[in-house]
């Protein structure tokens, strides 16, 4: 089955291209960046997203170099969670409202950590997507608690609620993609035992 033209590489790099340019427009950036919350819940998904919408047009050599290097899709797992890890760091999102070169090195490193997801996600298989989202989700869930719990600012750019309302954010985020994965599991699972089954039935 062939695939519509809205779903083509040329379009999505378009829209990817499109993305990244609309959460440079100041105005929007300044938006998303005012609230805590609205910075690392909206803002980095967003920016993941168009770097893997560019992903698609990549061509077949440098995806075959990529395939190479990113065996069974470890180590762009990797270098997705040593970003995330590093951005979740309240320091760095200071930094980050506070510098023009570390703010446009937040940002290339999403959309770098999104095209690595999106061309590890499925070489990596239910294994190392397992062991990729055991460690990120709780460490994203532990850091929710934290910024509730903390008594103090650990932003100086946010206030102590805008804070809590991060960590809360962080949590449901973190349950909300266990449960879509393992939904994800099941069905697969289901499938292949349907597979299985399919010649007994016949």
């Amino acid at each position: 089955m062939t695939r519509g033209p809205h779903c083509n590489p040329r379009t999505q790099a378009i829209l990817g291209l499109a993305l990244c340019a609309l959460l440079a427009w100041p105005a929007l950036r300044h938006a998303l960046e005012a609230s805590m919350w609205r910075h690392m819940v909206l803002q980095f998904p967003l920016l993941m997203a168009a770097g893997a919408l560019l992903a698609a047009a990549l061509p077949p050599r440098a995806r075959g170099a990529v395939a190479r290097w990113n065996a069974h899709g470890i180590a762009g797992l990797v270098l997705v969670a040593c970003v995330l890890a590093v951005l979740m760091v309240p320091r760095v999102l200071d930094l980050a409202l506070r510098d023009g070169t570390i703010e446009a090195a937040k940002g290339a490193a999403l959309v770098l950590a999104g095209a690595a997801l999106r061309l590890s996600w499925r070489a990596a298989g239910l294994v190392v997507q397992g062991f990729f989202l055991g460690n990120m989700l709780p460490m994203t869930a532990v850091v929710g608690q934290l910024y509730i719990d903390a008594p103090l600012r650990l932003c100086n750019a946010y206030l102590l609620d805008d804070q809590a309302r991060l960590g809360q954010w962080l949590i449901a985020l973190a349950v909300l993609l266990a449960l879509g994965w393992l939904a994800q599991v099941g069905w697969v699972m289901a499938r292949r035992e349907g597979t299985l089954l399919a010649p007994d039935n016949a």
